[in-house]
């Protein structure tokens, strides 16, 4: 399975590269990376999850995405623990023979990990700390799909 759920950060072109290397079977390899944003003032942002259910949760969409978009291969890595604005938080990488079966795949593993992947988020500012709500807008993303 081409998930990761991982406490250190990593190296995007090298995933990337890792990923589309040797690849013959997809014209199209889209990636997509996440970053910590230094919105508000956030001093940092820690993240939880719970081993085994995270990677079996996005296992699952993972999957669905291969299935749904006859894609050739699908990789998801996502940070846990302690992060500072500027850090890579996620990367989604698909690959897939046309482009826009690999955009929509990616972006349908995008809505999912932001609105229901088993992580809970907790920024910490200045002014305090707080656990991140789900955003209405993030909902609506997810039910296009």
């Amino acid at each position: 399975m081409s998930v990761r759920v991982q406490a250190e950060s990593f190296d995007l072109g090298a995933e990337a590269s890792r990923f589309a290397s040797g690849r013959t079977d997809a014209g199209a390899i889209v990636t997509f990376s996440g970053v910590v944003r230094a919105d508000g003032g956030l001093i940092e942002m820690e993240i939880e999850h719970y081993p085994g259910m995270t990677e079996s949760a996005i296992g699952a969409i993972r999957e669905e995405a291969v299935a749904r978009w006859s894609l050739a291969d699908a990789l998801v890595i996502h940070r846990h623990g302690r992060m500072e604005p500027g850090e890579l938080i996620m990367m989604v990488a698909t690959a897939a023979r046309h482009r826009g079966d690999a955009f929509a795949a990616a972006e349908f593993l995008m809505d999912y990990l932001k609105s229901r992947a088993p992580f809970w988020k907790k920024e910490r500012r200045g002014d305090g700390d707080g656990w991140v709500a789900a955003k209405v807008e993030d909902e609506a993303a997810l039910q296009r799909w």
